[in-house]
């Protein structure tokens, strides 16, 4: 497809400015102030915003093994729906991809179905179930790196010596950090004031900080690249920025929830159970201090969909895990740009140009012989969040009913539009 994309403001080096792009064949072939328009399909984008397409780097396609949950196209779909054109998925699944045989199982589906570019993770253990190392060397060609998302790897030397592989393959080990020795049973929100005011078990900080502190202490030792999971606490913002201020090779993520509610915001939904749970305001803060700053490189969602009976159960009685691509960038977007609480071009650092460069994945930039994945956003579109039009399975968000005051307009991957069409306004193509 031969697209013009024209009248809009165009993020290149670092700023927002006037020009048109010229798309062919799958890749962006010019950018300048005004281009010819002979040959190609015009999109007038009306002042909007075109950026680098988003990247997840922690999203959960349940794809194979769970299907009920989510599916590759559907969670693709909601990718595309929320301005993403890649997304890094965990491993656990049925078969688990701790093989080369039990990758491909999920690299055939993802050819087969994905309507965004997928970039699996392996497994760091067989089965995530932290008693051996998973064939990290077999994997390591065709994966973004290796992660026991949804465990923490309690033996100390099972870290060890996945970081030690790790580094040999020029890999990330990506952490799901949480050492289960704090984990008290039966827990369902964050040690705090909820859970105080409710009579309700609480997941302490520690859960979590204590095995980044072990972590770091293993990188300092192994030199591998690291990049911590879903980062909720002040002590692992902490940690974090005292790790790369000794210059070690560490990165992080959070996710909205974590940076725009806290604890006192809980309900008793399902929609409000995820792991690491919604922490304290002084968390909270410390995480948008933490963006703010650089410590958290990336914003990803943990996209985590689960059937509507399995979230059914309120705090106490659902399974952990929201979903959240399709409306993130309209809640930050609301809540933190709009407000002056964070720069819109450090949003898109966060959101499509550091998980690039962390990852060693393609794009991330508006030039010429660039993919041609790209997103356009409108900053006046206002709606509320309806989590019953999504095209995900999985429908447990948190921000269900916030009104929003922008939104993604299209998206463009591979040259090819994969949400929206601002050409003619329909919603989707």
């Amino acid at each position: 497809m031969s697209l013009l994309l024209t009248g809009g403001a165009v993020f290149l080096d670092g700023t927002f400015q006037t020009a048109d792009v010229a798309i062919d064949q799958g890749r962006i072939v010019s950018v300048s102030p005004s281009l010819p328009r002979d040959g190609f399909s015009v999109i007038e984008l009306h002042n909007r915003l075109l950026v680098p397409g988003f990247v997840d780097v922690h999203v959960h396609l349940r794809e194979p093994g769970f299907s009920y949950k989510e599916t590759i196209y559907s969670g693709t779909a909601a990718a595309a729906a929320g301005g993403y054109t890649a997304v890094c998925a965990m491993p656990n699944l049925k078969p688990v991809p701790d093989s080369l045989p039990a990758l491909q199982v999920q690299l055939d589906a993802i050819a087969k179905h994905a309507k965004v570019h997928v970039y699996p993770y392996g497994a760091i253990t067989c089965g995530e179930q932290g008693q051996e190392l998973a064939d990290l060397a077999a994997m390591a060609p065709y994966v973004a790196g290796f992660s026991d998302d949804g465990r923490g790897v309690q033996s100390d030397e099972m870290m060890r010596r996945a970081m030690e592989l790790a580094k040999s393959l020029d890999k990330p080990i990506v952490a799901h950090s949480e050492d289960e020795a704090y984990l008290p049973k039966g827990w369902c929100v964050h040690d705090g004031v909820y859970a105080r005011a409710h009579g309700l078990t609480g997941n302490p900080s520690e859960s979590e900080w204590r095995q980044v502190e072990r972590d770091l202490d293993l990188v300092r030792q192994t030199g591998c690249r690291y990049h911590l999971c879903h980062i909720s606490t002040k002590e692992s913002v902490a940690l974090i920025r005292q790790a790369k201020t000794e210059g070690l090779p560490v990165s992080c993520e959070t996710g909205p929830h974590y940076l725009l509610l806290c604890d006192e915001d809980l309900q008793d939904h399902g929609r409000f159970r995820m792991n690491p749970p919604i922490r304290s305001a002084a968390d909270r803060d410390a995480l948008l201090e933490g963006l703010l700053d650089g410590t958290i490189d990336c914003i990803a969602t943990d996209h985590a969909p689960h059937s509507a009976q399995e979230k059914s159960g309120g705090l106490q009685g659902s399974l952990n895990g929201i979903v959240g691509l399709e409306c993130a960038f309209s809640v930050l977007y609301t809540q933190l740009v709009e407000p002056g609480i964070l720069p819109m071009e450090k949003l898109v650092e966060t959101m499509c140009l550091n998980p690039r460069t962390l990852f060693g994945l393609p794009g991330g930039v508006i030039a010429e012989g660039a993919p041609a994945d790209l997103t356009v956003l409108d900053l006046n579109r206002p709606h509320v969040i309806d989590s019953t039009t999504f095209r995900s399975l999985g429908r447990a968000t948190p921000f269900d009913g916030w009104a929003v005051r922008a939104g993604v307009a299209m998206t463009i991957c591979g040259g090819e539009i994969a949400f929206g069409d601002v050409r003619n306004e329909q919603e989707d193509v």
